[in-house]
């Protein structure tokens, strides 16, 4: 399981305090479940409404919060409820896949697909083609009917099998196809921009005054959606960049000054590479988007690859996609993809080059090899962690979506699946905290210096 170190919780947070955390719903809850009848399963495994997950789990932090006589912040527990808002068996739910494709994507559809057909009974179950657009009739997309035969064994393939697309979609338009289609449950699979527009879908279902459920399963290779540990395809990714890694240590190691550089996906968090590099014991230097680093000068990037080298005689250097991007983009040309994210300066192939004018320069005989596994990671199948994950987060979403809970994604914080509101999940990127335990180990690992 991936290390979620990311930015320290404390009794400071101001996100915490400044966001409602109770969780909505559509109505009141008049059916009772169906799993409630499974007694010897299902007996113990039932959520009360009002139990909660505290968000610090430190004792001093939590000590700090009751003497300054605050409530400590708390998410809904996620998990079954005894009362739903939709009836068993006549549920309709929708699924969208959102953005780049990401280990554990048919995981979780297949998973919702099983959940809602042998727990819930419910027989329709709609895959939506290509992300947002295909919820805009007039692109004409198709929506297919899913069962659990069609899903079967799909969690052993990377991608998504209904497709996916980036950008934006009208929600008065889609909200108009799910009321055609006849949803009573939408779940909503991709990062921060796909749950932002989950929240322009809702604004727009709470105007008609319909009762449609959106649930969020968040999707983010880079492990960066805030207050959360652990999201699905993270684990799977670092396994892979491993593989990587490997080979530039391989190709390093085989000749004199070999030198192997691994650039690996984070654009604004180096969880990939930081767990990758502890996974290896093989890197050098771990570079990511949290960390300023200076190129030149005593004590710079290139004067300490050149010690490394002289004293190893091979250098592996890990650097995540986002680091360094004051080297490689001009500040006053900023431009965005269709999702909205600002598009990188290619840092790998800049680091390359620099390393190698540098040390020509000093005459040091080299030989640099450069890999970017990204679009290999990003299409394999799930670890099989990951892919157990997938199934859990798929079950904890059907069951909010069962019990009419709404804008919300589902997490996992603390040894425990939380229900966590979408605004609060979107407000901003987790990130590795430079000054915590996951950073130190990699720093201890590497033998790097804190700062460069």
């Amino acid at each position: 399981m991936p290390n979620g170190n990311g930015k320290r919780v404390d009794s400071s947070d101001s996100d915490l305090k400044k966001y409602d955390l109770r969780i909505k719903k559509i109505g009141v809850q008049n059916f009772v479940s169906p799993l409630t009848a499974n007694k010897r399963v299902y007996e113990s495994q039932m959520v009360p409404e009002d139990e909660r997950v505290l968000a610090y789990i430190d004792k001093s932090v939590v000590d700090s919060v009751i003497n300054n006589k605050d409530e400590v912040p708390s998410f809904e527990k996620a998990g079954p409820r005894e009362k739903l808002f939709f009836e068993p068996g006549e549920t309709v739910s929708a699924i969208v896949t959102c953005g780049g494709i990401c280990p554990g994507l048919n995981a979780v559809i297949r998973g919702i697909v099983v959940m809602n057909f042998y727990r819930y009974n419910n027989q329709r179950t709609l895959g939506v083609s290509y992300g947002y657009a295909g919820l805009v009739k007039e692109l004409g997309y198709e929506v297919k009917h899913l069962n659990p035969s069609m899903v079967e064994n799909t969690q052993l393939r990377g991608g998504t099998m209904i497709g996916t697309s980036r950008g934006g979609q009208d929600a008065v338009k889609m909200v108009d196809r799910l009321s055609e289609l006849g949803v009573n449950v939408l779940y909503t699979i991709g990062g921060d921009g796909t749950q932002r527009g989950a929240m322009d879908i809702i604004k727009e279902i709470e105007k008609r005054n319909l009762k449609i459920s959106v649930i969020g399963i968040p999707k983010t290779i880079d492990n960066d959606i805030n207050y959360i540990d652990r999201s699905f395809g993270t684990e799977t990714a670092f396994s892979e960049a491993c593989e990587a890694i490997d080979s530039a240590y391989t190709e390093a190691t085989s000749i004199h000054n070999g030198i192997g550089i691994v650039k690996l996906m984070g654009r604004e968090s180096g969880f990939i590479a930081a767990n990758a590099t502890l996974a290896t014991n093989q890197v050098d230097f771990c570079l990511i988007p949290e960390m300023e680093f200076r190129m030149t000068g005593e004590g710079g990037f290139l004067d300490l690859v050149e010690r490394r080298l002289r004293r190893k005689k091979h250098c592996v250097i890990v650097v995540a996609e986002g680091a360094g991007q004051e080297y490689v983009r001009d500040p006053e040309k900023i431009e965005r993809d269709e999702s909205g994210n600002v598009k990188l300066g290619d840092i790998g192939v800049f680091i390359k080059d620099k390393i190698k004018s540098y040390l020509k320069a000093k005459s040091v005989h080299h030989s640099i090899k450069y890999i970017d596994p990204s679009y290999t990671i990003r299409s394999c199948p799930p670890t099989p962690n990951d892919s157990i994950f997938c199934s859990q987060l798929a079950q904890m979403a059907v069951h909010a979506g069962m019990s009419g809970r709404t804008g919300m994604v589902v997490g996992y914080l603390n040894g425990q699946f939380i229900h966590i509101p979408m605004e609060l999940a979107t407000s901003k990127r987790k990130k590795i905290d430079t000054n915590g335990q996951l950073w130190l180990s990699v720093l201890e690992e590497t033998g790097q210096p804190p700062v460069i």
